[in-house]
């Protein structure tokens, strides 16, 4: 990760916004493009011009130059150094189902500092196979070779009831982050940090948001 220093002066917010910076700078990158304006950034990502120059001010080292912006590969560069997407973090998936193996076969991660090096599952159907290169370990064996592997990162992609059991392990084992799939809360250590993906609430969002494009269409 980042500069835990770093992260404290920066807010949550920013911190959110900042993958969506990457993929649009790397978009640039990718087309031959060497620099940007924060005000481009802006009107390309539908966002506001003075949060993005706030945005990028805070984990840039080199300010944009007038009439010239950013450089786009010093500016991925120093995103990638402060989010720790050049520095992989290894991640062990608990559950080989349909979510897990969508998620261990997703290459992506690896652009983001994640690298998953093992999956655990409770059906013995699963346990000795691979899904996206990973192989499944049997779900008695998470805390051991968590704690052996030295993994920091925990993602649960397994159903509710059998969630806590798996953070409960994990934590065991050693982690000091969990990424959580699962629809319920965990009840983790202070010292454990917990992002949950809640697929209800989002869904809940874009249908608020889909009836209020109607509603202003009629």
């Amino acid at each position: 990760m980042g500069n835990e220093k770093e992260l404290l002066n920066v807010s949550k917010a920013t911190i959110g916004r900042l993958p969506a910076y990457h993929r649009y700078l790397q978009e640039k990158l990718d087309a031959g493009e060497k620099t940007v304006s924060s005000t481009a950034i802006a009107e390309d990502l539908r966002l506001n011009a003075v949060q993005v120059r706030k945005d990028l001010a805070s984990i840039a080292r080199e300010a944009g130059k007038p009439k010239l912006g950013f450089a786009v590969a010093d500016l991925i560069a120093d995103i990638d150094r402060f989010l720790g997407y050049d520095n992989l973090n290894d991640a062990v998936l608990v559950g080989a189902g349909g979510l897990g193996k969508a998620l261990a076969g997703y290459g992506g991660f690896k652009h983001y500092g994640l690298n998953i090096v093992a999956a655990f599952d409770t059906d013995p159907a699963r346990v000795g196979t691979s899904i996206g290169g990973v192989k499944v370990f049997a779900a008695e064996e998470l805390a051991r070779l968590v704690r052996r592997l030295n993994v920091l990162i925990g993602i649960i992609a397994v159903p509710k009831e059998a969630a806590q059991s798996a953070a409960d392990e994990l934590v065991k084992g050693g982690v000091r982050a969990i990424w959580n799939f699962a629809p319920v809360h965990l009840n983790v250590p202070a010292n454990i940090a917990v992002k949950n993906e809640d697929m209800a609430a989002s869904l809940a969002i874009l249908s608020k948001r889909l009836a209020e494009i109607l509603n202003s269409e009629k």
